[in-house]
């Protein structure tokens, strides 16, 4: 008797978020209206498809804004940049189009809000993150970066009644709640931001991935090994039960992952496009057992950003 084929759960939501669509839309925007090349600081978003996708399109990457030739059009990444990188590419006449997620923005606003105010700003995220770069750029001599409990405690700060913090908005609810109590309890009277700094497809996504562990022996997480979302993904699937791997697409399943294993969890990250997920998908399906979909519905999202005023309804080049 053939064994039963394998579930495969398949969470939702999953992938693009509104941030990464938008950015997408804004560079594919600029090379219909400028044409090919068109110049992006930094990766626009964190999926080496993606990036593949848009060289392909004439796009090209660059880490520096010296890299790009002068009066051509740049884009700046999804993840927010420092004030400095605006103010060099307005001195070099470089026709400038940013793409940060206007959660990111909302972040900086609040961190130059708080440095006008003379407070010492508290910034909860990954060290050398891109996000992270941009929003300590911001109000570089009066934030502070802190990513665990014991560096809130190690911290000793001129004034500390007069403190704020912000976070990455990357992280999740869970990855924060410690370390907000801690600066919450170590200065009493810091400002809190007025509303919620963490990206909602964030915390879906992980909520959807605990649900995804739960039913799961198997979690498999769609996207590259740059993404942060992505990685802390894999880590909540773990810490909810299930064995988990972070894969960039169907190549990187290893058949040794399946052994014994009657139920697997499917998903993705925030910047991973869903053809790489289908293509998942097509892979299980076709092993010697085969496997059924079920959709694992969790939340639903209806996020939409709207095009820099700048890109909308601009002409298409003709060259």
């Amino acid at each position: 008797m053939s064994p039963s084929p394998v579930t495969v759960f398949l969470a939702a939501p999953r992938g693009f978020c509104a941030g990464v669509d938008r950015a997408i839309e804004i560079v594919e925007t600029a090379l219909a209206h400028y044409g090919a090349p068109v110049y992006v600081r930094h990766h626009i978003v964190h999926n080496v498809h993606v990036v593949a996708d848009l060289e392909a399109k004439g796009a090209i990457f660059v880490e520096d804004l010296d890299d790009v030739p002068s009066g051509s059009p740049v884009v700046f990444s999804a993840h927010g940049i420092p004030p400095h990188v605006r103010e060099d590419a307005q001195a070099r006449g470089l026709d400038h189009i940013d793409a940060t997620c206007p959660l990111v923005t909302k972040v900086h606003a609040s961190a130059r809000r708080h440095a006008a105010a003379d407070q010492t700003i508290i910034l909860i995220g990954h060290a050398g993150h891109q996000e992270v770069i941009g929003t300590m750029g911001q109000a570089p001599d009066q934030m502070v970066l802190v990513e665990t409990v014991e560096d809130v405690m190690a911290l000793e700060l001129d004034d500390p009644d007069n403190v704020a913090y912000i976070t990455q908005t990357t992280l999740s609810v869970d990855e924060t709640r410690e370390v907000i109590a801690a600066i919450c309890e170590k200065f009493p009277n810091v400002r809190k931001p007025k509303g919620q700094d963490i990206c909602y497809a964030t915390q879906n996504r992980q909520d959807a991935t605990k649900v995804l562990a739960e039913q799961s022996d198997l979690v498999l997480v769609v996207g590259s090994a740059h993404s942060s979302n992505s990685n802390r993904m894999v880590e909540v699937a773990r810490t909810y039960g299930a064995a988990s791997h972070l894969i960039d697409d169907a190549n990187g399943i290893d058949p040794a992952w399946l052994e014994g294993v009657d139920t697997v969890g499917l998903t993705s990250g925030a910047s991973a496009p869903d053809a790489l997920v289908q293509g998942v998908i097509k892979w299980l399906k076709a092993r010697p057992r085969g496997a059924v979909v079920e959709l694992l519905d969790v939340v639903e999202e209806d996020m939409h950003f709207a095009l820099p005023s700048k890109l909308r309804s601009l002409p298409v080049a003709n060259r």
